[in-house]
This record gives C-alpha cells, sequence and structure tokens, in this order.
C-alpha cells in the first residue's frame, strides 16, 4: 500500500511522513516547488516530492491531508471523491496510528515541541520510543513501544487523539480566530484530558489546569509547594540550572542541566512528573536531560566572536518575553535585540500591547511585516505600524541586505531572532555581514 502526503513540507505532515515511512511503507507527498528546511529529513529518506496534481493520487492509495488544504487542491478533490482511495485529515491519521503503541501526547499553549522532543529523548533511554515534532521532525524506531507527539489544540484538532498519557504544560489563550475566549478555550482542553486513558500531569502553577476534572490519575507539576512533582533550591546561571525535586513531600532527586529560562525549566520538570508516573528513576532522568540536544527553531543558539544569534519559533507575547528573559540570563553583559515578525493578524490584534510590552524587555526592538502571504481574518484592521507604535522602542526593518547590514553595525550584541516564520532567513544575512 502506498501512503500520500498532500501538503508533505508541513511541519506535521513531513513528521508523520518520515514516521510511516520509518514503519516501512511507501511513502510520497506533493507540495509546493519553494524550499522548506522540513524537506530535508524528508529527502534524506527518499521519499519523493512532486508538484500537486490530481494524477499523483491512485486507486488503492491511502492519503493523507494536510489542514491547511480543502477541496480547491485537485488532489484532495480527487482524494476524497475517488472510490478505492481511503483519505484522511492529518490528524485523524495520527490518531488511528497511536493504537499501536503506548502514546503520551504533550499538550499546552507553550512549550509543546521542546518537551515532545525532551520526553521523546528521556524515553528513548528507557525503551525504543518513537516521536512526532513540529519542527518538522518525525521518528519510529522498529519495536517501538512508546510514540510521543505534540498535540496542537489548534481548532480543536487534538481532539482526534485518545492517547494513553499526556502532559499538559499551560493554558492561555490562543488562535483567538477560533476561540470564542478563555472559557471555550479551556473547554477543548478539558475535553482532552477527558480522553486521555491511564494518566496526566499537569503544570499546577497555571491559572486554570488546576481547575479542571481528572479522570485518571494526575500529577501536578511545578515550583509551587501544592504540587505534586515539586522544583526547589532553583538556581539558574550562564551555564544552566540546578534544582531538587520532591515527590509528594519527599526527595526524588538532584538535577544539574545544562540550559537556562523559565520555559525550559517547567519543560524539564514536567518531563520529571511524567516520567515519575512511568517509574523512571532519578538517575536515568537526570542523565538523559542533561545530553537532550534541543529541537529546531527552539532557542537554537549560534555564537560568533562577541555576537550571538539566537533562533526561536516565539509567536506569543508570552513566549516573546520568556525568550529575552532567558537570553539575559544566558548572556548578562550583552545588549539584547529582538528582532520580531507575527504570523497571524488576529493575534497582534488582540495582544497589541502585549507584544509591545514583552518586546521593549529588550534594550532594541526591530519589527518585521506580516508574511506577504499572511490572510487577515474577518473584521481585523491591524497593521504593522500599529505595534510598531505600541512598542516604546520598535523601528520597521525590511528582510534584506540593507536591513542585515545594518543589524550587523548594531553589535556586538545577541540577536534575539522570534518567529513562526521564516526570520532565520535574515539571522543568516546579519551573519554574513559580520
Amino acid at each position: 500500500m502506498r501512503y500520500h502526503f498532500i501538503g508533505i513540507k508541513g511541519s506535521g505532515m513531513a513528521s508523520l511522513a518520515e514516521i510511516v515511512a520509518d514503519r516501512g511503507e511507501e511513502v510520497t507527498g506533493s507540495d509546493i516547488e519553494k524550499y522548506i528546511f522540513t524537506q530535508k529529513p524528508l529527502e534524506d529518506r527518499g521519499i519523493p516530492i512532486t508538484s500537486f496534481n490530481a494524477e499523483n493520487i491512485k486507486e488503492g492509495d491511502t492519503v493523507i491531508i494536510g489542514l491547511a488544504f480543502d477541496e480547491s487542491n485537485p488532489e484532495v478533490k480527487k482524494a476524497l471523491h475517488t472510490p478505492g482511495i481511503k483519505a484522511y485529515w492529518y490528524n485523524e491519521f495520527l490518531g488511528e496510528l497511536l493504537k499501536h503503541y503506548t502514546s503520551i501526547s504533550v499538550a499546552g499553549t507553550h512549550g509543546k515541541t521542546t518537551t515532545t522532543g525532551m520526553l521523546s529523548y528521556v524515553l528513548s533511554h528507557v525503551a525504543p520510543t518513537g516521536f512526532l515534532i513540529g519542527d518538522g521532525h518525525g521518528e519510529m524506531p522498529k519495536h517501538a513501544k512508546n510514540f510521543v507527539l505534540e498535540s496542537c489544540e489548534f481548532q480543536r484538532h487534538f481532539l482526534a487523539y485518545h492517547p494513553d498519557y499526556a502532559i499538559i504544560t499551560n493554558v492561555e489563550l490562543d488562535h483567538v480566530d477560533y476561540y470564542h475566549g478563555i472559557d471555550d478555550y479551556c473547554d477543548a482542553f478539558q475535553t482532552f484530558a477527558n480522553q486521555v486513558k491511564k494518566g496526566i500531569v499537569y503544570f499546577g502553577d497555571d491559572p486554570h489546569l488546576p481547575g479542571f476534572t481528572y479522570e485518571v490519575p494526575a500529577y501536578s507539576y511545578g515550583l509551587s509547594d501544592t504540587n505534586d512533582v515539586r522544583a526547589i533550591n532553583v538556581v539558574q546561571h550562564a551555564d544552566g540550572m540546578t534544582f531538587d525535586i520532591l515527590f509528594q513531600g519527599n526527595p526524588f532527586g538532584h538535577f544539574d542541566l545544562p540550559y537556562v529560562g523559565h520555559p525550559l525549566l517547567y519543560n524539564s520538570i514536567g518531563v520529571i512528573a511524567l516520567g515519575i508516573m512511568l517509574h523512571v528513576d532519578a538517575a536515568t532522568l537526570q542523565e538523559s536531560l542533561k545530553t537532550f540536544p534541543g529541537v529546531q527553531r527552539r532557542f537554537i543558539v549560534e555564537e560568533n566572536g562577541q555576537n550571538v544569534y539566537i533562533d526561536d519559533y516565539a509567536h506569543h507575547p508570552t513566549a516573546v518575553r520568556y525568550m529575552i528573559e532567558a537570553a539575559r540570563i544566558k548572556y548578562p553583559d550583552k545588549k539584547v535585540i529582538a528582532i520580531f515578525k507575527p504570523d497571524r493578524f488576529s493575534r497582534v490584534s488582540y495582544f497589541l500591547n502585549d507584544f509591545a510590552k514583552a518586546l521593549d524587555d529588550a534594550d532594541e526592538v526591530y519589527l518585521c511585516d506580516f508574511p506577504a502571504n499572511a490572510v487577515r481574518e474577518p473584521g481585523i484592521t491591524v497593521t504593522i505600524d500599529d505595534l510598531v507604535k505600541a512598542s516604546s522602542k520598535a523601528q520597521l526593518i525590511k528582510e534584506d541586505d540593507e536591513a542585515a547590514r545594518f543589524l550587523a553595525q548594531r553589535g556586538p550584541a545577541v540577536y534575539l531572532f522570534m518567529s513562526s516564520k521564516d526570520i532565520y532567513k535574515l539571522k543568516n544575512k546579519v551573519k554574513n555581514f559580520q
């Protein structure tokens, strides 16, 4: 049987295609011709990628459709209306795949990608573990027991999953073009929690998650003394962090980890909490967490003389604030320059002042315009100029050589490039001028 992926270069779709190929299946895919970084792992596996064409769909195929597409795409139309073809939307097919493994979903507004990567890396030291990460990477070892997957709440897509276990990292309103407010958003996460079969760990310092109903065994984690899994004696410095973990009030282990920032601290505690639930010992957790290499586009650091370049996916005000904070912890004596490119008009419209306040924590702020193909949602009138005006420091720049040369002259500094879009291209230009 052949599996054909429509929109195979999408980050989730690429990860899923890699997993299906690793399971020994024949995989093909189609997408736009523009090079996207997610296609390299596909090419490394020998997966052919073609342009969209209805002729790509053959009788007997199983077709997986990316969630960004509809019947205006000729392949989608043919797949959905041709007898003899099994067609699934991305999240539907993934929900079916979970049934073959001990599945662990990682959900939450922030930290899903890093926590998924971190957890799968840790569990791979215990048993063969597959993973699907939202940075375009997926893997399924032979004889895999566990499957860890990033589970996104966008348009309630994660409700296609009924995992054995889950980590819920936090709940803060996002995707405001779809959800009608925080109550609607929490309702989606509560429904997701109700679908977990065996156990949940959740961030107990979150303002919403402790009030949820949990129908399976659940451990809270965080820094406050009400949590089942609690970090104490936390010290962060330029080279990393140290802390001790208490489990239900009793000492569990000491952790000395080589990364900084509150997001990675919380992610680490969440992974430890899930490890405790799965009976992983403290020594295994410490040693595996200590060597975790990170994931694509999440606080990726490059150093060149006195300049530092950090690429991060941050696209929400809270994430922006945490990234600037982490940069200051790691490089306390350096100027921090924030370069931000927004993705959704509705997100910037709703969080305009929050974005401005978070960005202004940097020493200098430079904004790039929305992508040319960004869809302006109905009723949304915000522009990049509105965000420039809301900030006390922001300056609008382009993403060309002139802008890169200007930024290069602002060094030495920590350049923090933040966006869910291709801001890393500007980072590479700046590097070329230094």
